[in-house]
C-alpha cells in the first residue's frame, strides 16, 4: 500500500523540477530578448519538402536583394503563399513572439512555485492551515489574471502577424490570386470569460472557500474542545 505522504512528496519534487526547467527557458527568452538575432540579408534556404495534412508541401525562402522572399506550396501547389520582405516577417514573430512565451513562462514559474509550497504543506500534514488557504486562493487568482493577460498578449501576437501579411502577403489559390484585406480601425476584441483557464480559476478559487471554512470550522471545534 502506497504511503499517505508519498503523493503529496512526489507532486512537490515534480512541480520543483518543473519550476527549474520554467525558469531556464524564461532566462533563454531573456537572453533572445537581448542578443535580438536577425536574419542576414539576402539569406536562403530550401525548397524544404515534406507533407501538410497528408498532402506534399514546399517552402522556399529566396534572397532578393538584401531581403528574402518566402514562398509555401501546399496540397500539390494548390495553394500557394507568397510573402515579400520576409525579414519583417521574422521580426514581427520574433518580437511579439518572445514578447508573448516571456509571459507565459512567467506565469508557469508563479503557479508552479505556488504548487509547490502547497503540497510541501500538504505532506506536512498542514491542509487546514491559514497559508494553505492562501497559497490556494493565490492559484485561482493566478489563473484567472494569466487567462487575461495570455489573452490580450496573444490577440497581440496574431493581430501584428495578420497586419504584416496583409501588406505583403499573395495567396494564390488553384490559379486565382487572393490578397489579405487590410482592416482599419481594428479593435482588440473582449474577453468573454469563457477560457478554460479562466473558468479553472473560479473553480480554485470556489475551492478555497471551501478550505477557509473547514479551516474556520476546525478552529471554532479547538475552541470548543
Amino acid at each position: 500500500m502506497v504511503p499517505v505522504s508519498f503523493l503529496p512528496k512526489l507532486f512537490r519534487w515534480v512541480f520543483t523540477v518543473f519550476v527549474g526547467i520554467f525558469v531556464l527557458a524564461t532566462a533563454g527568452i531573456v537572453i533572445g530578448l537581448l542578443a535580438d538575432p536577425h536574419l542576414p540579408a539576402g539569406a536562403h534556404f530550401g525548397p524544404v519538402t515534406g507533407t501538410f495534412a497528408g498532402q506534399p508541401a514546399s517552402m522556399t525562402l529566396a534572397a532578393h536583394g538584401t531581403d528574402s522572399n518566402f514562398t509555401a506550396s501546399l496540397f500539390k501547389g494548390t495553394i500557394q503563399l507568397f510573402v515579400s520582405q520576409a525579414n519583417g516577417l521574422f521580426e514581427v514573430v520574433k518580437h511579439r513572439g518572445l514578447d508573448a512565451a516571456l509571459i507565459d513562462t512567467i506565469f508557469f514559474i508563479a503557479l508552479f512555485e505556488l504548487l509547490r509550497r502547497l503540497f510541501r504543506n500538504v505532506g506536512r500534514g498542514e491542509s487546514f492551515t491559514k497559508q494553505t488557504v492562501q497559497l490556494v486562493q493565490l492559484v485561482g487568482a493566478a489563473l484567472i489574471v494569466f487567462s487575461v493577460v495570455s489573452y490580450w498578449a496573444e490577440t497581440w501576437f496574431f493581430r501584428s502577424v495578420y497586419f504584416y501579411l496583409a501588406g505583403h502577403a499573395t495567396l494564390m489559390i488553384s490559379g486565382a490570386t487572393i490578397h489579405l484585406p487590410h482592416v482599419h480601425g481594428y479593435e482588440l476584441p473582449h474577453p468573454t470569460g469563457g477560457s478554460p483557464i479562466f473558468l479553472s480559476g473560479l473553480l480554485v478559487l470556489a475551492l478555497s472557500e471551501v478550505f477557509r471554512q473547514g479551516l474556520a470550522l476546525k478552529s471554532e471545534h479547538d475552541l470548543t474542545v
